[in-house]
Parts: structure tokens; C-alpha cells; sequence
């Protein structure tokens, strides 16, 4: 029964929020595709496949610059396409933030504005059931949909990045076929979902508690409470430095809780929370090593920050489970 009740909630909440969480990103999808492949086929429409190139002064026809490409640099060229290929939805991902932010945000504050708590109170669904389906498609439906796109948008401007150069000339289609990474990409960004939902759970319970018991203008609340209070931290520190004649330090921890607060929801943002971005996310000679990136991202739920954080998070969930139960006020 709670297994169908959840399924139903879930559905609900899709439905609700459809526009935000599938047609808005959808919509940015397409114009990032439309966009793309509009210029190069624009381009080719009005001035054609240029017969030759100019390199050093030098003229040559599109196959003796092919023929000439030495093969470390088509493999090159190929690894780093099908290693980096996948950055071409990170667009997308800027809206998932707002998208989670403002969805959080609204979840429980809304149903007590327009009173329509009232109707589903009176239906056999526990509150815990309710909050529990809204933190689930924050944490898990909104990414979900967010990265199918971005894996379809990624893979399509790929396409059409290979089609472009092979009509000018330089075929890299069965090198890109055959790279592992290429096939690899899509899997290690869906397997990166339990990272994301440990990173967000602070923000996503901070936001939902905000949205439980404030009586206007949430995001004011859900900003400005942790603001001022970063700002008093900081005041009480400069002040008891004054007296103690040695830093306190405490800073640091206040700056963090207030990011884990209110960025938690950025995707990668776990970087900034723990080492930063590893070494193996820059370019280098042999193209960038995403392997090591996604054991790096994996690597920061070893570290305390990640499970304090996210038990933080699922305390604030139940107090927002506990404020819903006994606010019913428009």
C-alpha cells in the first residue's frame, strides 16, 4: 500500500510541476540542439563546404589535410570528444538548480497559501508521505529527467559535431564509435545520482523545513536567516579575537554550513566542500581523464562533511514532517 501510495504521490507531484521539471529543460534542450546545429547547417547552406584550408600560408584540399593528420592527433581529437562530449548539457544542470530551489521552496509553503492542504489532509495520506514524496522528486525525478536530456542533447550535438567535420574533410565518426568513453559517459552520470542526493540533502531539508512554517515570503527566510547569521558569526569572531589576541577559525565552518545550506543542490558542487576539483578534470597531454573524476566524485562520500550534512538534512525532512502535522494556516 505505501509502495502505490508513494507511486501516486510521485505522479502527483510530476503532474504539478511538469512544466518546470520536463518542459522548461526540454525546451533549453532543443534551442541548445536548434542553436547548434542550425549555424553549422546555416553555414554550409550559404557558403558550402570550403574546397581547401589555409594552414601556415600553406593551401590544401580537405583530403591532404586529412591524409596529413597524424594519428596521434585523430586520436587526440577523439578522446577528448568523447571524454568531454557529455559538458554540452551542463546548461541544463543550471536549471536544475533553480528549478530544485524554487520547487522546494513552494512544496509545503504553497498548499497553505491557496488552503488546499485542507483537501489532502483529509485523504488516507500520511504527512511523512507527503513530505517524503516532495524530497524524493527533489532529489531523485528532477535529476533524472535533467540528465536524460543532457545525455540526448550531449550525444546529438556530438553527431552533429562529427557530421561537420567530416564534410570538411576530417571523418572522425569510427574513431569516436570506438572509444569506450563514448558508451561510459552517460552510465558514470546517472551513477553519480547517489552522490548528488548526499550533497543535496542539506539544502533540500533546509528549504523544505523553510517552506513548512514560514507565513510569507519564504525565500527571504530561506536566504536571509543564514546570511545574517554567517554575519554574526563573523562579528562574535572578530569581536573574541579582539580579547583572545589569537584567530578563533571559526569562519571556515560557519561559510560551509551556509553553502551546504543554501548550494547544495549544484551539481559538483562536492568539490568545493571537500579537496576541490581534481587534477584529472583538467586537460592535459593524453585529454581529459573522466574516469578519475567520477572515482574522485564517489570518493567524496568517505569524507565526514558528506554524512554530517546529509543527517543534518534528513533531521530538517522530519521537522518539516512535524511542522506540516500542525500548520494548516493560509
Amino acid at each position: 500500500m505505501n509502495t502505490l501510495t508513494m507511486k501516486w504521490l510521485l505522479r502527483r507531484e510530476f503532474w504539478e510541476h511538469k512544466g518546470s521539471m520536463f518542459w522548461a529543460p526540454v525546451v533549453v534542450a532543443a534551442l541548445l540542439v536548434v542553436l547548434v546545429g542550425g549555424t553549422m547547417l546555416y553555414g554550409l547552406a550559404m557558403h558550402g563546404a570550403p574546397a581547401v584550408v589555409h594552414i601556415n600560408g600553406q593551401t590544401m584540399s580537405h583530403g591532404a589535410f586529412a591524409a596529413a593528420m597524424p594519428g596521434e592527433m585523430r586520436a587526440m581529437l577523439t578522446k577528448v570528444a568523447s571524454g568531454m562530449y557529455i559538458a554540452a548539457g551542463a546548461p541544463l544542470f543550471l536549471i536544475l538548480t533553480g528549478v530544485v530551489f524554487f520547487y522546494c521552496l513552494g512544496a509545503l509553503y504553497d498548499e497553505r497559501r491557496d488552503r488546499s492542504i485542507l483537501f489532502w489532509k483529509s485523504l488516507p495520506v500520511s504527512d511523512g508521505m507527503t513530505v517524503l514524496s516532495k524530497a524524493i522528486t527533489a532529489l531523485c525525478v528532477a535529476p533524472v529527467i535533467t540528465m536524460a536530456l543532457a545525455i540526448v542533447v550531449s550525444l546529438a550535438m556530438l553527431l552533429i559535431g562529427a557530421i561537420g567535420l567530416s564534410l570538411g574533410g576530417v571523418n572522425l565518426i569510427g574513431s569516436l564509435l570506438s572509444q569506450p568513453d563514448l558508451y561510459l559517459q552517460p552510465l558514470r552520470l546517472l551513477a553519480l545520482l547517489p552522490v548528488y542526493v548526499v550533497w543535496a540533502l542539506p539544502t533540500i531539508g533546509w528549504l523544505l523545513l523553510v517552506s513548512s512554517w514560514a507565513k510569507t515570503k519564504p525565500i527571504l527566510w530561506a536566504v536571509g536567516v543564514p546570511l545574517i547569521a554567517l554575519l554574526l558569526v563573523k562579528w562574535i569572531s572578530y569581536t573574541l579575537e579582539g580579547f583572545a589576541g589569537s584567530p578563533l577559525n571559526i569562519m571556515p565552518l560557519a561559510q560551509q554550513a551556509v553553502g551546504r545550506l543554501l548550494a547544495g543542490i549544484v551539481p559538483g558542487i562536492w568539490f568545493s566542500f571537500t579537496n576541490g576539483i581534481p587534477p584529472a578534470m583538467h586537460q592535459n597531454a593524453q585529454g581529459p581523464d573522466m574516469q578519475a573524476a567520477f572515482e574522485a566524485s564517489w570518493m567524496t562520500l568517505a569524507t565526514a562533511q558528506a554524512w554530517i550534512g546529509a543527517l543534518a538534512g534528513a533531521a530538517m525532512i522530519f521537522g518539516a514532517v512535524r511542522l506540516r502535522r500542525w500548520r494548516d494556516e493560509g
